[in-house]
């Protein structure tokens, strides 16, 4: 399929159809990021064409349906005359595209637009297919509406976020546009025209189609549960790297522990650890270790890092239905040739935002427990090294302020863990009664993600530096991550700045590029 601006210009090939039912968060990213592009399947235009139809026989009938021809909210029961309908559409993006705060990255409102036009392409929201496919074109031609972070209640939809997205779609407000890689800000009217697109009139119900829906929370959420992903992995790496500067016991990882607690994500860490420690000269697995038992950072990894494994799978499920929903209201069905619109709340984001509440949850357990390995792998009494692995003891300081810099993260965790979902405000004159605060929630797990990378970036360091020190042979999984530390940061030989480095592997390790190395 080759897809064309309104004029015809810019020709593109297309590699994904959206049919509102069949995206995944690999497929939304990937269009997200520009290496896919994406139009509307012929299918999901077919159904948006017969509930389009549902609506504009309402619009002719004159009978009241929310949404089509009532105010919004608390003003529901105002009817709307036909002959203001679409200015009450294009009122409505205008008022509600009020959001404050730092604006949204390019990519994650390009994320936020490829999981809107695919709700909407289920044929549930009764927009006409010209609406998808402007979304479409702007995200595949890199055009991203300028979005302030902060507006949403998690419940009503994310109401301002998405305002300012279909601002943009009107040709008012600003976008950014994506010039060889530097995103450059130009007026929505300019970006749109520069790419031989045409601004859209929004009718009867297409303005709150686009802003009434849970994409901005689903948005943040998909990039928090791909980056815990790669952090879930790697929390078992660096704890495996840390267990060998330690000279540790590899049997609290024996498979009949976890079987005796057929947990499965505490299933899945153990083995992981053991197939990095395969082959190993270093760690212990002898019935006669002479340490008796490690600590529990150690010992019981497993039982940490798994449940976060449990979590990231139901998650992941429950996000991939929710970027193949129908969120808006109210929804058009129509069946055999008859149509219902009914009122509904499938805005309400209460599942993402519990969700994220423990994902930020799993983060802060996941760099608590790597913080004390770290402390661990510092303290001479464990490495028999000197502390802090410094080549001079007392002269330099080694990486001590490596720890320290890790327990700060901590207690930026802590603060982010705190639940979004019990910060319930009413609003709209008491009509609107319950929030999710899930937008909130996202944003914070997705936040907590990155902190969490910067962690086990920090474990890897340190555990590295002590394996220098190590003449036997580390594992054979051990010795291929050690050799991939290296290649971002050198030997410690003295005292040095160390915040490039601790960045660069962090972003490494967040970006999937160490799981890549075992494929």
């Amino acid at each position: 399929m080759t897809l064309f601006g309104n004029n015809g210009s810019k020709p593109l090939m297309v590699d994904i159809e959206i049919d509102g039912g069949s995206l995944t968060l690999e497929q939304a990213i990937s269009i997200a990021n520009g290496e896919s592009t994406a139009a509307l399947s012929k299918e999901s235009r077919d159904n948006m064409l017969q509930s389009r139809a549902a609506v504009e026989e309402i619009v002719r009938s004159g009978d009241t349906v929310y949404g089509i021809n009532t105010g919004f909210g608390a003003m529901s029961s105002v009817r709307i005359e036909e002959e203001e309908i679409e200015a009450l559409q294009e009122n409505l993006v205008r008022s509600h595209a009020c959001g404050v705060g730092e604006r949204m990255e390019p990519e994650h409102v390009l994320l936020m637009m490829v999981l809107r036009a695919n709700s909407i392409a289920k044929g549930c929201s009764g927009s006409r297919p010209e609406v998808v496919d402007l979304i479409l074109s702007m995200v595949n031609y890199r055009i991203s509406p300028e979005v302030p972070r902060i507006g949403s209640l998690g419940a009503s939809g994310d109401l301002a976020p998405l305002s300012h997205m279909a601002l943009s779609m009107m040709g008012e407000g600003k976008c950014s546009i994506n010039n060889n890689g530097i995103w450059e800000t130009r007026s929505s009217k300019d970006a749109l025209s520069e790419a031989g697109l045409l601004p859209i009139k929004l009718q009867a119900k297409e303005g709150l189609s686009l802003i009434n829906g849970t994409s901005q929370m689903c948005a943040f959420l998909t990039i928090a549960i791909l980056n815990m992903e790669m952090l879930s992995f790697a929390a078992d790496a660096s704890m495996a790297c840390s267990l060998e500067a330690i000279q540790g016991s590899q049997r609290p990882f024996d498979p009949r522990i976890q079987a005796s607690r057929p947990q499965f994500g505490q299933a899945v860490s153990a083995a992981r650890i053991l197939e990095l420690l395969s082959e190993s000269e270093i760690s212990s697995s002898d019935a006669n270790y002479e340490k008796v038992q490690d600590a529990y950072s150690f010992r019981c990894a497993p039982q940490v890092h798994g449940p976060a494994i449990d979590l990231l799978r139901e998650t992941r499920r429950m996000l991939e239905i929710e970027i193949n929903s129908a969120t808006d209201n109210p929804l058009v069905f129509v069946e055999r040739g008859n149509s219902e619109i009914i009122s509904g709340g499938n805005f309400h984001g209460q599942n993402l935002a519990i969700a994220s509440d423990a994902i930020a949850i799993a983060c802060h357990e996941l760099a608590s427990i790597s913080e004390r390995r770290i402390n661990q792998v510092l303290d001479p009494r464990w490495t028999n090294q000197n502390a802090f692995l410094a080549k001079r003891e007392g002269l330099e300081n080694g990486l001590m302020i490596v720890q320290y810099v890790a327990a700060a993260i901590i207690s930026e965790l802590n603060l982010l863990a705190a639940p979004a979902t019990t910060s319930n405000v009413p609003v709209s004159m008491g009509k609107e009664d319950h929030a999710s605060m899930g937008s909130t929630g996202c944003y914070r797990a997705l936040r907590s993600s990155i902190l969490l990378s910067q962690v086990l970036a920090n474990e890897m360091l340190c555990s590295s530096v002590a394996l220098d020190g190590i003449e036997k042979k580390a594992g054979k999984g051990v010795s291929k991550i050690h050799k991939w530390v290296r290649t971002m940061v050198p030997p410690l030989e003295g005292d040095r700045t160390m915040t490039d480095e601790c960045e660069a592997l962090s972003e490494a390790i967040v970006n999937g590029r160490l799981s890549n190395i075992f494929r």
